[in-house]
């Protein structure tokens, strides 16, 4: 078994972050994600959004790791539940493989909250534990495998400024859009004076 960790500090408030985070894919970072089904999703009787998700990955698994278990085909499914709490204000997603899990295992933990110095920022912290079965390379491979999450997790980040900067974008649209509408019968009504 091996545990992969890390911490990355957003210059963004917790709301556009987890905006962001449950827009995330698909992204052109991580084009392995192809899929995104919602399962469930529930609002508890104390505010929180509870969902559950069905991602459909190309698994980017090492060609070490492919050819041990014997399948070209890396399509795999990962079923992701989240939850917003947002009078707490964190954001917990965790996922993990249900396809190859008699051979591979990777469980991930992911959780935003704002920065405790600066409401501004967003704190995520990551987790993966990986965890490779019935073969004698075991720890090599799990080595393999963190290394990859390490390179998606950029990835990953890189997607969620993406994701954000959309928002941005459609937000300033939407205002600009607002703006014209509401400009347009004002002056209407003053040319027909």
């Amino acid at each position: 078994m091996k545990i992969w960790t890390s911490e990355h500090v957003f210059n963004h408030p917790w709301e556009t972050v987890t905006k962001a985070a449950m827009q995330k894919y698909p992204n052109p970072m991580n084009p392995s994600v192809f899929g995104v089904d919602v399962l469930n999703r529930t609002v508890d009787q104390q505010g929180r959004l509870h969902s559950k998700r069905l991602l459909s990955t190309e698994w980017g698994l090492p060609s070490i790791v492919r050819s041990i278990i014997g399948n070209a085909r890396t399509c795999t499914y990962v079923q992701e539940h989240s939850l917003v709490d947002p009078k707490e204000k964190t954001l917990e997603l965790q996922s993990a493989n249900i396809t190859f899990t008699n051979m591979v295992s990777v469980d991930e933990r992911l959780i935003y909250r704002p920065h405790p110095d600066d409401p501004e920022k967003t704190v995520l912290t990551q987790e993966a534990i990986i965890s490779v079965k019935g073969v004698s390379l075991s720890s090599y491979l799990e080595g393999l495998m963190a290394s990859s999450i390490s390179t998606n997790a950029g990835k990953g980040r890189e997607a969620m400024e993406w994701v954000i900067r959309r928002l941005n974008a459609e937000i300033e649209e939407l205002t600009l859009t607002a703006r014209g509408t509401i400009r347009t019968p004002m002056a209407a009504a003053v040319t027909e004076k």
